[in-house]
C-alpha cells in the first residue's frame, strides 16, 4: 500500500494567525498518525510563516511514523536535519518568498550542488528524495547525484485530470518506470486530492508515498480530521 505522508504546514498556519498554540500542532500530527497516516510532512520556510523551527525539533520527539522535512537546502535546512535527522529529506527548488513550490529541480544543471548537497544529509543517515517534474532525463539526473528516490510534481497531472486524465498520467507512468529502472523509490505530491488520487495510484502501481496536505486539511474542515485520512487511505489502498 502507498504511505499516505500528512503535510501538517497548513495547521501551523492557522495557529500562527492568531498566535498561541491553537491548534496545537504536535497534538495534531500525534492524532494523524492515531487516525491511520503512514507519514508526517513539514515544509519550513525562513520567514517560519508557518512551520516553525521549534515545531520541526519537537516534532521529531513526537513522530513516531515517517518523519520527512521538506525544503530548499540552505544552510539552515541542513543545519536542521542534522539536528533533528527525519527518516526523509525532499530537496524541493524553492524560492525564499515562494507560496508554494511550483517546479521541480532540474538535476542536471544542478548536478554538482545537489550531489554535494545529498553527501552531507547522508552524513545524517537521511533518506534524501528529489522533488522534480516528470521527465526522464531529469529521473535519469535524480539517480546520477545520488538520490535515494523522486517525488513527482504532480500539480499538471491535478490540473490537466478534468480535461483527459489519460494524457494526464502519461508522462508520470513514463518516469515511474524508469526510476523503478534505475532503483528509485518513487513519491509524489502536490494537488492530490479525493478525486484524482485513485487514479494516480493505480497508474503508478510501485508508487511509496503521497505527501498531502493543502486539499486534505480543506477536506477536514467539512468531514473531520480522522473521516478524512481514512477517505484518503482507501483511494490509495
Amino acid at each position: 500500500m502507498t504511505r499516505l505522508s500528512v503535510n501538517i504546514n497548513k495547521i501551523a498556519t492557522l495557529r500562527n494567525a492568531r498566535g498561541g498554540n491553537n491548534p496545537n500542532v504536535i497534538q495534531v500530527a500525534m492524532d494523524c498518525e492515531r487516525f491511520g497516516a503512514q507519514g508526517i510532512t513539514v515544509h519550513p520556510r525562513p520567514d517560519e510563516r508557518h512551520i516553525r523551527w521549534n515545531d520541526v525539533i519537537e516534532l521529531r520527539k513526537k513522530v513516531t511514523t515517517e518523519f520527512n522535512i521538506e525544503g530548499y537546502p540552505d544552510e539552515r535546512y541542513l543545519k536542521l536535519v542534522r539536528e533533528t535527522k527525519p527518516h526523509q529529506a525532499t530537496l524541493v527548488p524553492d524560492k525564499p518568498d515562494a507560496i508554494t513550490s511550483n517546479a521541480g529541480w532540474d538535476t542536471k544543471a544542478n548536478e554538482n550542488f545537489l550531489k554535494e548537497i545529498i553527501i552531507e544529509l547522508k552524513k545524517s543517515a537521511t533518506r534524501v528524495s528529489v522533488f522534480i517534474d516528470p521527465h526522464i532525463e531529469m529521473v535519469r539526473g535524480a539517480k546520477k547525484i545520488g538520490a535515494d528516490s523522486i517525488e513527482l510534481y504532480t500539480e499538471p497531472y491535478a490540473a490537466n485530470y478534468q480535461h483527459n486524465k489519460e494524457a494526464a498520467i502519461r508522462p508520470y507512468t513514463e518516469a515511474a518506470r524508469v526510476a523503478q529502472d534505475l532503483g528509485l523509490g518513487v513519491n509524489a505530491g502536490h494537488d492530490l486530492d479525493l478525486h484524482n488520487l485513485n487514479y494516480l495510484k493505480k497508474s503508478l502501481p510501485h508508487l511509496d508515498e503521497v505527501s498531502i496536505g493543502h486539499a486534505l486539511i480543506c477536506d477536514a474542515l467539512y468531514l473531520g480530521l480522522e473521516n478524512t485520512i481514512q477517505l484518503y487511505l482507501r483511494e490509495l489502498s
